[in-house]
């Protein structure tokens, strides 16, 4: 789901025309701005290695997983906005803004080249801690990486409002200044 939301002219290879032993699970959630929504296709390589035993698989599975299909009117809108592409420029000064309004305050953030959330380096070391501090003291949902495989950051989403990026630069200051301060961390 994230292919098109790329930055900086980067592009992202369709997996299938590189290895005919792919199956694509796509949302269209992310690019048309629908978070949470379950709305997208599996994909099987024609060529794949037993690729109708896949299909009826996936076909049967749906069901008896309890998945539903979306509404038909919700089927006609993807089916005709299939093809339109996301506007990245919200996305784009948003990462931007965050990424420079963290990293003047002194956060070690990994810079995203695609889609609307970012890595930060934890303080201390200890992802877990600095995310409850951050809830508890300034009202900042920090989620650890750990469960994204990447142990001791933090990933926090910027698909919210500019203004509320902008708003929450001096929260994030002063929480890391504080935390550092209570945990002794230069």
């Amino acid at each position: 789901p994230y292919r098109e939301l790329v930055y900086e002219g980067l592009t992202t290879p369709f997996i299938p025309n590189i290895y005919k032993n792919t199956i694509v699970c796509y949302s269209y959630s992310k690019a048309f701005s629908m978070p949470g929504e379950r709305i997208g296709y599996a994909l099987v390589h024609p060529e794949a290695d037993a690729a109708r035993d896949i299909c009826d698989a996936i076909a049967g599975s749906a069901r008896s997983l309890g998945y539903v299909c979306a509404p038909s009117l919700v089927q006609q809108v993807v089916r005709l906005c299939a093809t339109v592409k996301p506007d990245l420029a919200s996305y784009d000064l948003n990462r931007r803004t965050m990424y420079e309004g963290l990293t003047a305050v002194g956060y070690n953030c990994v810079k995203p080249e695609g889609a609307f959330y970012m890595f930060i380096e934890a303080p201390g070391g200890d992802a877990q801690a600095f995310s409850d501090y951050a809830r508890l003291n300034y009202n900042l949902l920090i989620v650890p990486s750990d469960s994204f495989e990447c142990p001791g950051y933090l990933r926090v989403s910027y698909c919210v409002s500019l203004e509320r990026i902008k708003s929450s630069m001096p929260l994030f200051d002063m929480c890391l200044k504080s935390f550092k301060r209570e945990m002794k961390i230069k």
